[in-house]
């Protein structure tokens, strides 16, 4: 006569009891080979110095404000770029002339691109299904903006120059764009971003279409290649308009 075993007690906490195997461990160095090239959602505003594909996050639920010292022309890639991701542009500026051909040709029968008179910007009731961006090019002392950033709202704010106003911009901004300034301007800007020496110094001689993007404890240099119908819309790469 054989006697029943007795029954294991489960063991809650820590599943099935199952064949012994060694543990599967990765040693400190190889940690960098088991990561995935993925990216966020957003804009690809060109490419880094590595190569590697620039991506801008405008479409965001969180308010997310962005100050371009910089031309006009990459103020526009930007958004059309923008809305050839779904979103919406509202460009508040002095110089309509300027947006008027862009606005024209990304329309398309709808509005995706909106002009504005300097403080005449609407309501836009942004939402996750109709995402807006709102490029401010007001000059180099912008007023304060009706419209300001939200969720799925951004707010791009293009400044030619530095001005007495900018350091308080770049002091509440999410994100500095900065493409070639004065020496003096490089040092302000170095200040105020907390560059190291060699971005001050290399900022009076960017190339055209080059922009350093920051804040405060991060940097990026980014090449804006226009597109072949970029080109013959908005032309070649420029610093000024």
């Amino acid at each position: 006569m054989t006697t029943a075993s007795p029954a294991r007690r489960p063991r809650f906490g820590f599943g099935l009891i199952g064949p012994r195997r060694g543990r599967h461990e990765v040693a400190y160095e190889h940690f960098d080979e088991l990561a995935l090239p993925v990216g966020d959602d957003g804009v690809v505003i060109g490419s880094d110095e590595h190569g590697v594909p620039a991506v801008l996050s405008l479409g965001r639920p969180a308010p997310f404000d962005v100050v371009l010292v910089g031309g006009a022309w990459t103020a526009q890639v930007i958004a059309l770029r923008a809305v050839a991701t779904g979103a919406r542009v509202a460009v508040e500026t002095g110089r309509r002339q300027l947006w008027t051909t862009l606005a024209q040709s990304a329309n398309g029968g709808q509005q995706a691109i909106t002009l504005y008179d300097v403080g005449r910007v609407p309501p836009q009731g942004p939402s996750v299904h109709s995402p807006v961006l709102v490029v401010r090019d007001c000059g180099a002392r912008p007023p304060r903006g009706r419209v300001g950033v939200a969720p799925w709202q951004s707010v791009l704010t293009l400044i030619p120059y530095l001005s007495p106003v900018a350091p308080r911009l770049m002091a509440h901004a999410d994100l500095v764009g900065v493409q070639r300034v004065s020496p003096d301007e490089a040092r302000q800007i170095g200040r105020a971003m907390n560059l190291p020496a060699a971005d001050v110094e290399a900022l009076p001689s960017l190339a055209d279409g080059v922009t350093l993007w920051c804040t405060r404890t991060s940097r990026s240099y980014v090449a804006t290649q226009p597109t072949e119908p970029e080109t013959g819309l908005l032309g070649a790469a420029r610093r000024m308009e």
